[in-house]
């Protein structure tokens, strides 16, 4: 997964529209979507301002230049189309979860297939201490189309560790301190529940001691991977 350089203080909008732009394309590196479906957005630092792509659109259509700026009550400050269907949603996140500087949205097969269940991933790999430091949670069912879907996440976010969870006969909502932890965390998130889901065709899967699943995290957080400003977590 490419690594974005941090946007120039001085005007962070370009740099942050083609972030928000390249990572779309992650999302179908890894099949994580199909068609338009899908969405990714980030916080732009200093401002009360987040980029997120513009709804119905291709995804070999997307650049730099047609991503949407909205403020944090999801209104369109820039861009001439119209922005994701999911807006509403991610301004809700920024508004009430300020350390949050990205959000991303899919509907990612074996997750959407726990989260048609309403039954969260149990955490029972090492990979899923790591990332979520506890299982994935279900929130609640929600219609599309305003913060309804928002208020759900944070609602349910707020009582976890994981930065993802399942919205209930929906998809994958998850959060990050910028968009590429959060794009992480959705490969991460299908990644378990595929795995999860086919060993429990073999069996029932074996739980984790909740001791082990905290040092696991904690190690994984806070020690892990290389230190400096241009360190990222990852295998």
């Amino acid at each position: 997964m490419a690594s974005a350089a941090p946007p120039p203080a001085d005007n962070p909008l370009p740099s942050i529209r083609r972030q928000v732009s390249d990572l779309h394309q992650e999302l179908v590196r890894y099949q994580l979507v199909v068609w338009t479906a899908g969405n990714v957005s980030a916080r732009v630092p200093g401002r009360d301002l987040f980029v997120i792509k513009p709804s119905g659109v291709d995804y070999d259509g997307l650049s730099p230049q047609n991503m949407i700026v909205c403020d944090l009550d999801g209104d369109v400050v820039e861009g001439e189309l119209a922005p994701s269907s999911d807006t509403a949603a991610h301004a809700y996140v920024y508004r009430h979860m300020p350390t949050v500087g990205g959000v991303v949205h899919t509907h990612s097969t074996y997750a959407c297939a726990w989260a048609a269940r309403g039954e969260p991933v149990p955490c029972v790999l090492t990979a899923m201490a790591d990332e979520f430091g506890a299982e994935i949670p279900v929130g609640p069912f929600a219609l599309i189309g305003d913060d309804s879907i928002g208020k759900g996440i944070v609602e349910t976010l707020a009582q976890h560790r994981s930065p993802a969870v399942l919205m209930r006969s929906h998809g994958v909502f998850t959060v990050g301190r910028d968009a590429r932890a959060a794009v992480k965390a959705a490969v991460m998130c299908e990644d378990v529940a595929r795995t999860v889901h086919i060993s429990r065709q073999l069996g029932e899967p074996l739980p984790l001691d909740p001791a082990d699943i905290d040092r696991l995290h904690d190690r994984y957080q806070n020690v892990y991977g290389q230190t400096g400003p241009s360190a990222s977590r990852g295998a």
